[in-house]
């Protein structure tokens, strides 16, 4: 126990417990989405997909207890390694500099907050349904799209969707780095991989709230 508590005082600890959480919410991310796209095939499809998973209700809610502890510990981690970082440099610098950092890097104490809003708003609009203006239990495939006529609520989740591909961006990169995968042979790889997960999660997720608004899902 003194060893864990040792881990997860320092800072390569927390970074690993960062880790270790962000691959969770990031393979829970990825099937999230390939589930939502079957909103594409139909509302008998999307719907027969959302009531098996009622059906595996054991595994619905191991899943959801899993998720819960990894936004947790990776909240909670994020936050001590910031405070760790303020704490280290109580005065700031007379000149900022952004040397050697990208702009995903430098907006991840933002983004994450960001997304952390919109995951509240997210389960009150599709979960519970106090946030959708005409929700109805059991049919998924009409609380979708009557949810995202709404242009306001489209624009909300597509700029949310591109805070989460910046936070998924550096994320992803920093994630690999922190279990090992850091040596020049294979850094331009890490970072390909980083882009192309992203970019597949980002426009996957807009382009169903766009295609509602458009009129191609109806």
């Amino acid at each position: 126990m003194s060893r864990v508590a040792g881990f997860w005082k320092s800072t390569v600890g927390k970074k690993a417990v960062m880790a270790v959480s962000g691959l969770i919410l990031f393979g829970f991310v990825f099937v999230h989405m390939v589930g939502n796209l079957q909103v594409y095939a139909g509302p008998e499809r999307l719907n027969a997909y959302a009531e098996l998973l009622q059906h595996t209700r054991s595994l619905l809610w191991g899943v959801r207890l899993t998720l819960l502890v990894a936004v947790a510990a990776h909240i909670f981690a994020a936050w001590q390694l910031s405070k760790r970082s303020w704490d280290a440099r109580p005065v700031p610098y007379a000149h900022a500099g952004h040397v050697q950092t990208t702009y995903a890097a430098r907006t991840m104490r933002w983004s994450g907050p960001i997304l952390l809003l919109f995951i509240v708003y997210h389960l009150l609009h599709f979960t519970t349904g106090d946030a959708h203006p005409s929700f109805i239990a059991g049919d998924v495939y009409h609380n979708f799209v009557t949810g995202f006529r709404v242009w306001y609520v489209t624009a909300f989740y597509v700029l949310s969707m591109l805070a989460l591909g910046l936070h998924l961006r550096h994320g992803l990169w920093s994630m690999l780095q922190s279990v090992g995968l850091n040596h020049p042979r294979y850094n331009a790889w890490r970072e390909q991989a980083a882009t192309v997960f992203t970019a597949v999660i980002v426009a996957g997720n807009i382009s169903m709230p766009l295609a509602v608004l458009a009129g191609v899902v109806k």
